[in-house]
């Protein structure tokens, strides 16, 4: 972290509250970073040479006569390619016993892309899911979150994701990580021998909770620098969203503030939107794609966090587990790509749509005569195709574990076809029908 020479030392404080200290200093710019009592600390507020700061560890035991530097600025990260392969923490510091990355002094957090500059989507990102790319394509400049359960294996799908999606570089934004988790990804991308293009800002759960909320910037100016700067291809990784509106939380409830909805603060909507709007297709070829994890409390979805998100991003990617095979899958009936139709069937295959609605057409069929089995009425021989197809389905194509390209995967749909139904049961297009049905 940068510094100033012969930086001058205060040690009068006028006021302490639970988050914040205030004293009079010039010379001090909004947003800029300090250390009272040797705690990191930000600049919140300032009237006149009245500054106030938030201390991001709170300010218990802090004396009024505590001493307080200023380091001259807000945070920043130095960019440049040698980011590539790197792990940091919250302040762009590294965690990997390599050297400090020489480059470019960024401030962190900045506007997002100008509209005027956007370009709308229309590049496929393949990640090998097929309940994602077969039912939820994604798209590059595309913001989506995956919901989950906090026993779900989250950080395992985005793991696989950043192995695996189809971009010129993966920055990782772990928030609350537990170490057993930092780890995994670190050997993760260690083991692929993937590192060259992954970048990696992580927040433990050690750590501070506030100090998770400089990690989305952090990961974000990193992005932006090899999607602006580069013309690259980049998938940022944000896990987990819930740990930082709580550490939002956290500091809304020092700070006083007034609590919101689910006891979130007022600004959630806008700090959650300051984050997915970084998303961007760039006019040069660039890109900014976002996936985040949200987990639920209790599977709500009407909860502040996935309800605000909802608002914010182009779907959802909802994952579950599956009672007929035990496997976590991708739920094709919660789970939407609201920018899909941009590329399926034009940069994928002509028969990805038909294909799409007719596997989910059918299962919401099994879904339907598991209803009726429950309710003790008879099954139909058609029904119980329909339950046999969908533990079929679930195993080969929403199953996490599954790992094919997009062409494997209308194959391997064609193949259940043809095993568990007539022609006439599946309402696809004659001529696709004809010309598919014969291969699979």
């Amino acid at each position: 972290m940068a510094s100033k020479a012969f930086q001058k030392i205060y040690t009068k404080l006028e006021a302490i509250s639970k988050a914040t200290i205030s004293l009079r200093a010039g010379g001090v710019a909004n947003e800029e970073l300090a250390s009272v009592a040797g705690r990191l600390a930000q600049v919140v507020k300032i009237k006149g040479d009245l500054v106030t700061l938030q201390v991001f560890e709170g300010t218990d035991g802090i004396a009024t006569n505590a001493e307080v530097v200023f380091f001259g600025e807000p945070p920043a990260l130095n960019v440049s390619e040698d980011l590539a392969g790197r792990f940091f923490n919250s302040y762009g510091q590294p965690i990997d016993n390599r050297p400090l990355v020489e480059g470019e002094r960024r401030y962190i957090g900045g506007p997002s892309v100008n509209p005027y500059r956007r370009k709308q989507p229309s590049e496929l990102i393949p990640t090998g899911i097929a309940g994602i790319d077969l039912n939820n394509t994604l798209v590059s400049g595309q913001k989506i979150p995956f919901f989950a359960d906090p026993d779900q294996p989250y950080n395992q799908v985005m793991a696989q994701v950043a192995l695996k999606a189809d971009v010129d570089k993966i920055i990782l934004g772990g928030m609350g990580l537990t170490n057993d988790d930092y780890l995994y990804f670190k050997q993760m991308f260690e083991n692929a021998g993937a590192l060259n293009k992954i970048i990696s800002f992580v927040n433990t759960t050690e750590q501070p909770p506030v100090e998770r909320l400089l990690i989305p910037d952090m990961a974000l100016t990193a992005a932006e620098y090899f999607a602006v700067d580069k013309n690259e291809k980049v998938l940022v990784l944000l896990t987990d969203m819930t740990l930082y509106a709580d550490a939002l939380s956290i500091v809304s409830n020092r700070m006083d503030q007034i609590p919101s909805k689910d006891s979130m603060p007022g600004s959630l909507y806008s700090d959650l939107a300051k984050i997915y709007e970084k998303a961007v297709q760039l006019p040069t070829g660039g890109s900014i794609t976002i996936i985040a994890v949200t987990t639920l409390s209790g599977g709500d979805i009407t909860h502040a966090i996935p309800d605000n998100t909802g608002y914010i991003t182009e779907g959802q990617l909802f994952l579950r587990t599956d009672t007929d095979t035990g496997k976590v899958i991708v739920d094709p009936f919660r789970s939407l790509s609201r920018l899909k139709q941009l590329v399926i069937g034009k940069k994928t295959r002509e028969d990805h749509n038909y294909v799409m609605n007719a596997a989910v057409r059918l299962y919401a069929d099994a879904a339907n005569a598991k209803t009726k089995l429950e309710n003790g009425f008879d099954l139909s021989d058609y029904d119980m195709r329909c339950l046999d197809y969908a533990k079929a389905y679930s195993n080969s194509l929403l199953a996490i574990d599954v790992n094919i390209n997009i062409t494997e995967m209308l194959d391997t749909a064609w193949e259940l076809f043809k095993k568990y139904f007539t022609k006439e049961e599946l309402s696809i297009k004659a001529e696709i029908l004809e010309k598919y049905w014969k291969t699979a």
